[in-house]
């Protein structure tokens, strides 16, 4: 890194915080030396972890916070009386440019409720939405929205697509990028109204979007598409269905391989193929979902994740800001408004 990063850490958020949020960032240190952290929460908690953990200690800028945003929050409710909270805070952190980034395991609405109004929407943008890694067949796919967003308009879908395409050209280096809707059935007539409006604008729009059309649950993990567009509520269930299958198949195969002594046997020649697959698949190699439409850096970890867990939600806040998409992003919305629209044909 060319200039010292900043990340803002909630350290009250998370079923595990402060501990997985300390023990993260000592990891995310050792990956990324010269970042700095901000600290927010309950001093009388969060010292004692620090005070472990010298080698951090010189990173870490510890401010105290008396208050701290409960998981099970309404969101408009803690918009409004979470002003002194840790999340608050370290969203405020970045809103006035002491921070790069902020990366929270907290209340997921009220983080989005929050970084909304501290943050700011960029340009052409109503909603944020939360985007992030899956792994596919193919490699990596960008599925987006995982939750932020529980009911969806048209237009929000729509807006979907395009940050879901600008990302994935400007993280992955997709040239051409196809973008599906996550729907019931691939054909026209399928899914509710906004689903099918949507489908009809990005058919119809002038943008640089490879539209792919309809795409089913099956798809996800085939890699049909590079970007899966969808409304919160699909999008989380969808992803928390997925966890908690490759959970079950974990431990489905580790009671097969204990069943047996031959098992046993059998377990010592493919552990190391097997050391790969869990590699593969561990969600937390995929921890940190980017809010994608904000003027600012928010990344949101998984609130049941470990430290490691949470390491990597650090490193997609700091890969963000290394790469420089936020500008990028912000470039490609400002090209796309200026593109001439269907009734105004380029001369």
């Amino acid at each position: 890194m060319s200039e010292r990063i900043t990340i803002a850490l909630d350290a009250m958020g998370g079923d595990r915080a402060p501990g997985i949020v300390v023990r993260g960032a000592e990891i995310a240190l050792q990956r990324h030396p010269d970042v700095h952290f901000l600290v927010f929460g309950v001093e009388d908690e969060v010292s004692p972890l620090l005070a472990k953990l010298p080698r951090l200690g010189k990173s870490v800028t510890l401010h105290h916070t008396s208050e701290v945003v409960a998981g099970d929050a309404k969101p408009s409710l803690a918009l409004r009386t979470g002003r002194q909270s840790s999340m608050r805070f370290a969203i405020d952190a970045v809103a006035e440019g002491r921070a790069d980034g902020v990366v929270s395991a907290g209340n997921t609405g009220a983080l989005m409720a929050m970084a909304k109004f501290a943050l700011k929407m960029l340009p052409g943008i109503d909603r944020p939405a939360i985007a992030s890694f899956f792994p596919t067949r193919r490699g990596e796919s960008v599925m987006l929205d995982l939750g932020a967003n529980v009911e969806c308009d048209a237009e929000n879908l729509v807006q979907f697509a395009l940050m879901g395409d600008v990302f994935a050209r400007t993280v992955l280096g997709l040239i051409e990028p196809t973008v599906g809707l996550l729907n019931v059935g691939s054909e026209d007539l399928k899914g509710n109204d906004a689903v099918r409006e949507a489908a009809a604008r990005l058919r119809e729009a002038i943008t640089p979007i490879h539209f792919y059309g309809f795409i089913e649950g099956d798809d996800i993990a085939a890699g049909t598409v590079d970007v899966v567009v969808t409304d919160g509520f699909t999008g989380n269930i969808a992803v928390k269905t997925a966890e908690g299958t490759v959970k079950l198949f974990g431990e489905f195969l580790e009671s097969a391989f204990r069943h047996s002594l031959p098992a046993r046997i059998g377990y010592l020649f493919a552990r190391g193929a097997l050391r790969k697959l869990r590699m593969r698949s561990d969600p937390r190699h995929y921890n940190g979902a980017i809010f994608l439409g904000l003027s600012g850096i928010a990344v949101k970890s998984h609130g049941s994740t470990d430290a490691f867990g949470f390491a990597n939600a650090i490193g997609v806040a700091i890969d963000m800001k290394v790469n420089g998409v936020l500008d990028k992003i912000r470039d490609e919305l400002a090209r796309l408004s200026e593109a001439p629209s269907a009734s105004e044909p380029a001369l």
